[in-house]
C-alpha cells in the first residue's frame, strides 16, 4: 500500500521531529492519521523518509522517522519556464502540470498583454499560492525536490537574466521545436492569453531566443507548457 507522502518545509534526518502547524492540522485534523500509522516525509534536498506518527494531538503532530533514501532523481535537463501570467486556474493548471513534468524553475511573467496586474501584498500572496500548487503536484507525483518559484517579472526583466544553452520562443509562425542540437539546459517563453507581440517575439529573438513552433494549431496558455516541456523531455530529458 502507498504511503502517505507530505512535503516538510524544514530539514530532516532520522530520529523524532514535531511537524509544522499546516501538515500536523492536515495530518492530525483533515486526515485524521493515527499514532502508530506510517508517512513519508521530504524535504526539497532530494530525500525520502520514512516513520510512523509518534504523537497526535489537536495541535501538535510527531514522527519518528526511522528510514531515509534517495529520492526520484530530477531530469537531466534543466528547463526555465518563463510563463505569461494568465487569469484564475489557468496559471495554477500550468504550473501544476510544469512541476509534474520535471521543470526546474518557473518564472511568471508580466507582458503587453496580460489582463493580470500584481502588485506588492497580491503578488506576494500569489506566490505563496503558487508554492503550495508546486508542492502538491511534488507530493502527487513523487518528485524529491520542489521546482523554484521566482517572484513575477516584467518580461524584458526576464529576457535579460534567464541563462540556458537553448533559449526558446514559442510562436505559431516559426520552425518546428524537433530538430535542435541536445542542450543541457533550457529556456521556454510562453505568452499569456492574449499570446505575446510582434515586438515582444522580436525582442526576445534579440536577446538570444528562438522562435519555436510545437504544431499547426495555436495552443491555449496553460496547455502550451504541457505540450512544449513534454517534447522537450521527449527529446532531450528523462522520457
Amino acid at each position: 500500500m502507498r504511503l502517505s507522502r507530505f512535503f516538510v518545509d524544514l530539514p530532516l534526518a532520522l530520529g523524532q521531529h514535531a511537524l509544522p502547524e499546516a501538515q500536523a492540522h492536515y495530518i492530525g485534523r483533515v486526515l485524521r492519521l493515527a499514532v502508530g500509522d506510517a508517512v513519508q516525509l521530504f524535504d526539497g534536498s532530494g530525500e525520502e523518509f520514512v516513520g510512523v506518527l509518534s504523537e497526535v494531538g489537536k495541535k501538535t503532530v510527531s514522527v519518528e522517522l526511522h528510514e531515509q533514501f534517495a529520492g526520484l532523481s530530477e531530469s537531466p535537463l534543466h528547463i526555465h519556464l518563463g510563463q505569461g501570467v494568465s487569469r484564475g486556474e489557468r496559471m495554477d493548471w500550468a504550473i501544476q502540470k510544469a512541476t509534474e513534468l520535471g521543470v526546474a524553475e518557473i518564472t511568471p511573467l508580466v507582458s503587453e498583454r496580460c489582463e493580470v496586474r500584481l502588485k506588492d501584498e497580491r503578488a506576494d500572496k500569489r506566490l505563496a499560492h503558487w508554492r503550495q500548487i508546486a508542492i502538491s503536484a511534488c507530493e502527487q507525483c513523487g518528485r524529491s525536490v520542489l521546482p523554484v518559484i521566482h517572484a513575477p517579472l516584467s518580461l524584458a526583466a526576464w529576457q535579460e537574466q534567464v541563462h540556458a544553452d537553448l533559449k526558446l520562443v514559442l510562436h505559431p509562425v516559426a520552425e518546428p521545436l524537433v530538430g535542435r542540437a541536445r542542450p543541457g539546459s533550457l529556456a521556454f517563453l510562453i505568452g499569456p492569453e492574449g499570446g505575446l507581440s510582434e515586438a515582444e517575439v522580436e525582442a526576445a529573438k534579440a536577446s538570444g531566443f528562438q522562435a519555436a513552433r510545437l504544431g499547426p494549431r495555436v495552443l491555449r496558455t496553460e496547455t502550451a507548457p504541457v505540450v512544449a516541456l513534454s517534447v522537450a523531455q521527449q527529446l532531450w530529458g528523462d522520457f
